[in-house]
């Protein structure tokens, strides 16, 4: 084995992915809400309104604590997070490619229009599904979804939005149109 690999199994052990990442994730993200949202009030120091960094610290300990206690929620927030990481890689990817197809000059290439609403609304799903199988709630729905509807009526769904898909984009009037109209 290497010793890189020998260095991560050996991390792995000693519980820095179950235990201590996920308490700085935690700790570092309800620290800096409580700093942002001043829940906790602020203090006057020399003039200055200062927040309760001791009280939100405390706040944020504790509630990373509890967190890390539960290995249900540990283990939901390593599977969401590489998840989350692998179709955050999947957008990269999939503006790299729009970015080869599409040849702009000296502009920055963004998605507008409908095609910006259509990526927003599929990374919006593939983040509600990620959330769904890490919660282990994606294979009853889908197994229950499988008994109750044949291939047959997917088929037929599939092709009938398909259809109107393509109906929508035939007849949709370009801004040309509307404008002489």
């Amino acid at each position: 084995m290497s010793g890189l690999k020998e260095v991560i199994v050996f991390l792995d052990k000693v519980g820095l992915y179950d235990v201590v990442l996920p308490f700085l994730l935690v700790f570092t993200i309800v620290f800096a809400i409580l700093e942002k949202t001043k829940v906790l009030g602020v203090q006057e120091v020399e003039g200055k309104k200062i927040t309760r960094k001791n009280l939100n610290a405390i706040v944020a300990f504790v509630a990373a604590f509890l967190v890390v206690a539960s290995t249900k929620i540990v283990s939901v927030m390593n599977q969401v997070l590489a998840s989350t990481v692998l179709l955050a890689l999947l957008a990269v990817l999939f503006l790299a490619l729009v970015g080869i197809f599409v040849k702009t000059e000296g502009e920055s290439i963004f998605l507008q229009g409908g095609w910006k609403v259509l990526f927003m609304v599929i990374m919006f799903l593939g983040i509600i599904l990620i959330f769904l199988h890490a919660l282990g709630w994606l294979m009853p729905l889908w197994q229950a979804l499988q008994f109750r509807v044949s291939m047959q009526v997917i088929g037929t769904l599939a092709l009938f939005a398909f259809i109107v898909i393509s109906i929508y984009f035939i007849t949709k009037e370009t801004p040309s149109a509307k404008k002489e109209g």
